[in-house]
């Protein structure tokens, strides 16, 4: 498959870079820095914080489908993930690539958007402490950057395209397990952590999932 990575040096990006070559995909990365990158594969350069879909669509033309790894590390980052998407999505239209699966994060479920203006106070696959302790303390805490995640999914229901959600709880730098869970349109029950390469791994897995198209998806250890 021919795939567009984007955001391939962060810490989901570069395990997806790295998971997508051993398994002999044909990869295109968008980073900012393409000397950072870990594998030599054909690069794009682009600050998503402010590119343009003109800037984007070279590193989409013939591509089958992208993963986007975009999203704000720290709260001075918020925004860069609904600004990046929105590029992303005008350039994919212009360029006939369809399938997108992007990161984005388990508390959004509850996190009001103009897309969702009511969400549901409990994601119905969260637990007693995740729904009444966890989700409200760290969305409060990190509202702008859930805020930023949820416009960027508003903009995913939008633009038309075969999308798909994928919504991790806390993430570590474990190993690759391959036992953990999945569930659609909901969170995992008791699922607290997720590593970066098992989200990873789902990312490269959905592509062949046409369940997974048009849904957000929970993914938890």
């Amino acid at each position: 498959m021919k795939l567009t990575i984007v955001a391939a040096t962060g810490g989901i990006g570069r395990l997806l870079l790295e998971q997508a070559v051993v398994a002999g995909h044909d990869v295109t990365a968008v980073v900012r820095t393409p000397s950072r990158l870990t594998r030599p594969v054909h690069a794009v350069a682009a600050d998503l914080s402010v590119a343009s879909p003109d800037e984007l669509e070279p590193a989409l033309v013939g591509a089958d489908a992208v993963l986007s790894a975009l999203g704000p590390r720290s709260k001075a980052d918020a925004g860069i993930a609904s600004r990046g998407t929105r590029a992303l999505v005008t350039a994919m239209v212009r360029t006939g690539v369809r399938r997108i699966v992007a990161v984005s994060a388990a508390p959004v479920a509850t996190v009001a958007s103009p897309g969702r203006p009511n969400p549901s106070r409990h994601d119905p696959g969260d637990g007693f402490f995740m729904r009444h302790v966890a989700i409200p303390m760290i969305v409060n805490l990190l509202r702008d950057v859930y805020v930023d995640l949820a416009l960027m999914e508003d903009i995913l229901r939008d633009s038309g395209l075969d999308w798909t959600a994928v919504r991790p709880p806390r993430l570590t730098d474990k190993r690759l397990s391959t036992t953990y869970r999945t569930a659609l349109n909901r969170n995992i029950r008791g699922g607290f952590f997720a590593s970066r390469a098992d989200v990873a791994d789902y990312m490269l897995r959905a592509l062949n999932q046409p369940e997974s198209v048009g849904q957000t998806v929970g993914i938890a250890s």
